[in-house]
């Protein structure tokens, strides 16, 4: 790969890797993930809800940029939604569908993963 050229764009990781403990990410907020695999990178985040956790990919189905454009702000100021910062798409925590903005019938492609013995990794 030369100096210029980005790296490749993944959009689906193997399973079993450990992103953090579950702690970590803040019950009923949000978290963003870069994973280098190889030479290219996967943008993920995390959505946790007590016990459970929701991860999608990082791009919005709308524009194809990422959903934040500060540091883990991913949710709407209530947490009850996801939002796209660039033009206000809102999409369900629990199944990644666009119930606001301008993707309205498109989902957020999901990213598997589980809470494991007080860790979140990929499945």
């Amino acid at each position: 790969m030369s100096e210029d050229a980005a790296p490749a764009r993944l959009f689906a990781t193997p399973a079993g890797v450990k992103l953090c403990t579950l702690e970590t990410v803040v019950d009923g907020g949000a978290r963003n993930f870069v994973l280098q695999i190889g030479e290219a990178r996967f943008h993920g985040f995390v959505v946790r809800r007590g016990r459970d956790v929701h991860g999608y990919v990082d791009r919005c189905p709308h524009a194809g940029l990422p959903l934040a454009q500060k540091l883990d702000d991913y949710l709407t100021p209530a947490g009850d939604l996801i939002a796209c910062s660039w033009h206000g798409a809102l999409f369900d925590i629990d199944t990644g569908a666009c119930v606001g903005g301008p993707c309205l019938g498109q989902t957020l492609r999901p990213w598997p993963v589980a809470a494991r013995d007080g860790f979140i990794v990929t499945a």
